[in-house]
């Protein structure tokens, strides 16, 4: 049986892949492997978060992190910017602290294992940008977008990406109940790129 990306210790054997991301004239090179969320090149969700995201500063929290994706490509493009990337997935882990370094932004970049936001309890942030792990199921997912309400300073957001398949719309909905802002800043190629902002005081059960 394959592995799942979201687990914390990847059984499949490991079989580095490498590339490089051309971004907005900048080289980004990744290091990448198996039992990890989308090896070997980035994902057309990912992509169109990355795409759609606005000038982000202060601090922010790449959730569900994989091999660094968003967060080491936000630290590379954004001088000066604070990046958390957490996950539970320990290979992933490694691999994003190797990506921060290898492109000079491991000062930078914390790398944090963490089921969700458990070992972040305290810490606030100035956005959560995140391509959450659908197959881990809504319960799992939904819980993590009412935990980031809880860790957003008072002007920050959630970003997120989702297929429209997958239940985008129900997700709107669901983060109506959340926060006092939502909007979709991109639909395209299937996916939709989702800002949530203003969390409400109480947060609803799922």
């Amino acid at each position: 049986m394959t592995d799942q990306y979201y687990t914390s210790d990847p059984r499949s054997e490991s079989r580095p892949r490498s590339f490089q991301l051309d971004r907005h004239g900048r080289t980004i090179l990744f290091k990448t492997d198996a039992g990890v969320f989308s090896k070997g090149e980035l994902d057309q969700g990912t992509r169109l978060l990355l795409d759609a995201l606005p000038t982000l500063s202060g601090h922010v929290l790449d959730m569900g992190c994989g091999w660094g994706a968003i967060g080491v490509s936000l630290a590379v493009e954004t001088p000066g910017l604070q990046v958390t990337m957490a996950d539970v997935n320990r290979r992933a882990l490694q691999l994003a602290a190797e990506n921060a370094e290898q492109n000079g932004v491991k000062d930078r970049c914390r790398v944090v294992e963490s089921d969700g936001f458990a070992a972040l309890e305290n810490e606030m942030y100035d956005a959560v940008v995140t391509n959450p792990p659908i197959r881990a199921g809504k319960q799992v997912i939904y819980g993590m977008f009412a935990d980031a309400a809880g860790h957003l300073k008072p002007d920050g957001a959630l970003y997120l990406v989702i297929r429209k398949q997958q239940g985008a719309e129900s997700c709107i909905r669901y983060l109506s109940s959340l926060y006092h802002q939502v909007e979709k800043l991109d639909r395209s190629g299937g996916f939709w790129v989702i800002r949530a902002a203003g969390a409400k005081e109480e947060e609803p059960h799922v």
